[in-house]
């Protein structure tokens, strides 16, 4: 009984997560594509614009290769060796998500400057290719590298349309879309309603911090914790797999299993908590 109960469930289980883990084959090119798009995106804001995420992928694997060599080396645990190998796969990735995140909540703080200082350009007549270019010397300095190609890229073509757009590409923000289209739309169109939508915006901005905020104050203790204690268990096992005794029971099948299932419910354990833990983000509609 318990064995059929267990079977239903495992099928339950695999029907709900089906949509995801096997999509149609139109839905899995998309989404394989949008993941692709995305990473490409993390590589600009991370700082890498010039790395081709094909080069990248193969730069990981021969980290994660060179790590696991080395577990292999050290430990003689071929499990190890094997986690070693994943995290040299992952690491770089990872880092990659981490810096463009840092970027883009450093770019989140400054954007309601941006909006008051374009508002002030706008008011004081300056066209509005002068006014953004001013941002490369008078703007926030995390974004005056930015604007400072946009200067360039609007210098050598002359061309508004073509300046903002490779703009947007490197900075790779939903808000500064939203910014970088209300002017390409007043510049296209006119309008004496500029200022007022920019003012509007900023404000929303602002609001949107100050509870964006709040919730990361509360929340980062506990995901510091939920870190700390993922970690935790395999620092301790790389400490006992220099143990003669202890390498030779990891080597075993009965050794490698468990290595393997505690690696799964710690992933598992790890994405659950960064599901639950994540904020919701405005997706680039303009991009």
């Amino acid at each position: 009984m318990n064995v059929l109960l267990a079977l239903v469930m495992g099928a339950g289980v695999s029907s709900i997560v089906s949509a995801w883990l096997w999509p149609r084959s139109a839905e899995r090119v998309e989404c394989r594509a949008s993941r692709v798009d995305d990473f490409r995106a993390d590589l600009r804001r991370a700082g890498f614009e010039r790395v081709p995420v094909a080069a990248f992928a193969g730069a990981a694997g021969v980290l994660g290769l060179t790590l696991g060599a080395a577990g292999l080396a050290l430990t003689g645990v071929i499990a190890v060796a094997v986690l070693a190998f994943l995290a040299g796969c992952a690491g770089p990735f990872a880092i990659v998500r981490m810096r463009s995140v840092q970027r883009r909540s450093r770019n989140r703080l400054v954007w309601p400057d941006v909006i008051d200082h374009l508002v002030a350009s706008v008011r004081s007549g300056v066209a509005l290719p002068e006014g953004v270019a001013s941002l490369a010397e008078s703007g926030p300095a995390v974004l005056r590298d930015d604007f400072a190609a946009f200067t360039r890229q609007y210098r050598l073509t002359g061309s508004f349309r073509v300046a903002l757009d490779d703009l947007k590409e490197r900075l790779a923000d939903p808000t500064a879309d939203r910014i970088l289209e209300t002017l390409r739309m007043s510049r296209d169109v006119g309008g004496a309603e500029l200022p007022t939508v920019l003012k509007s915006l900023g404000s929303y901005l602002r609001e949107e911090q100050a509870v964006r905020h709040e919730v990361e104050a509360k929340q980062s203790w506990v995901m510091n914790a939920a870190k700390l204690g993922s970690a935790a268990p395999w620092i301790v096992l790389l400490m006992l797999a220099t143990r003669p005794e202890a390498a030779t029971a990891f080597n075993s099948y009965e050794g490698a299993v468990v290595i393997l299932i505690g690696l799964a419910t710690t992933v598992l354990a790890y994405l659950v908590m960064l599901r639950i833990a994540k904020l919701k983000d405005d997706r680039r509609w303009f991009a």
